[in-house]
């Protein structure tokens, strides 16, 4: 007698690979989401509060409600494909590193509470980066 894999049976293993960079995908999306519409909502209070002008918090929180979309998508793969966790990791990067210039640059006229909030977000989005490069390098090497 033969037995044949299913395809859902198929792909347990990499799906097993890839449970510690999906559970840090989804904490990431709903994080990222919350404070999208946090940055919406509140634009013109948060924007007395730090010095962020209110079209550049919502424009923002606009883009993070979409990179929480994108995120969500990724962690719902059965698989999730490498070259799409790379990606997440460098826009990650480029989003810390981002924050900091912006923080720095004055691009944007934020007080001295202002400049706080993006460095907090910057190191926010680093931690989640490093967890993402560290759950990426789990599942190549699983699939190794």
């Amino acid at each position: 007698m033969t037995y044949t894999l299913a395809p859902s049976a198929a792909q347990a293993p990499a799906r097993d690979a890839a449970r510690f960079l999906r559970l840090v995908l989804r904490v990431d999306s709903v994080s990222t989401a919350v404070m999208g519409v946090v940055l919406v909502a509140a634009a013109v209070p948060l924007g007395s509060a730090t010095g962020m002008p209110v079209a550049f918090a919502v424009a923002f929180g606009i883009f993070q409600i979409g990179g929480a979309a994108s995120l969500a998508l990724i962690a719902g793969y059965p698989v999730i494909p490498p070259v799409l966790a790379r990606t997440v990791v460098a826009v990650n990067a480029v989003c810390a590193v981002g924050c900091v210039v912006i923080a720095f640059a004055d691009f944007v006229p934020l007080n001295g509470f202002g400049v706080v909030f993006l460095l907090i977000g910057a190191l926010i989005v680093t931690v989640y980066t490093a967890l993402q490069y560290t759950g990426l390098r789990r599942m190549t090497s699983a699939a190794a």
